[in-house]
């Protein structure tokens, strides 16, 4: 065996079998319809049928619902007005000592949030007995209650 390069690289004989030749006359075996059966369009040249469709009925991706609304919690993140809401209970800011400022980093040095870019709204569930200084991008309003018990302050991130 001699040396291997790019340009002399071959399959073994009789690794490749050759192309089968249809539609060369009746003693072939694959003339007239040259294997393909008999009519329709899949017997046609260029008819394919699509892998979605399904014999005429519905196709499963136009019976699915779709995500669909710009406020709506399963909305696709696409646009200028769908935006996705973190909520973060009362309960959860617990791991914070009396005064400090709760903000969007606090909750992700505490890793109560996973990432800045989304906005935070402060829910009521659960029971806040420090003051604290909640800095957030929404509230509930029964949130905002239980804070001003608490003795804490609420400001609206823009």
């Amino acid at each position: 065996m001699g040396d291997i390069f790019l340009h002399n690289l071959q399959p073994n004989p009789g690794a490749r079998r050759g192309k089968k030749r249809v539609g060369r006359g009746e003693g072939s075996g694959l003339g007239k319809t040259a294997g393909r059966g008999a009519k329709g369009s899949k017997q046609r040249s260029g008819g394919r049928i699509s892998p979605r469709y399904e014999g005429g009925q519905m196709p499963l991706h136009m019976r699915l619902p779709k995500l669909r609304g710009p406020l709506a919690k399963t909305a696709m993140p696409i646009g200028p007005f769908r935006t996705y809401t973190t909520p973060v209970n009362l309960s959860r800011l617990s791991v914070f000592a009396a005064g400090e400022v709760v903000s969007p980093e606090a909750l992700l040095e505490r890793g109560i949030i996973k990432k800045l870019d989304e906005r935070v709204k402060i829910l009521a569930t659960g029971e806040l007995t420090e003051p604290l200084t909640v800095k957030a991008h929404g509230f509930s309003a029964a949130a905002v209650a239980k804070i001003e018990a608490a003795g804490g302050t609420v400001e609206v991130i823009s």
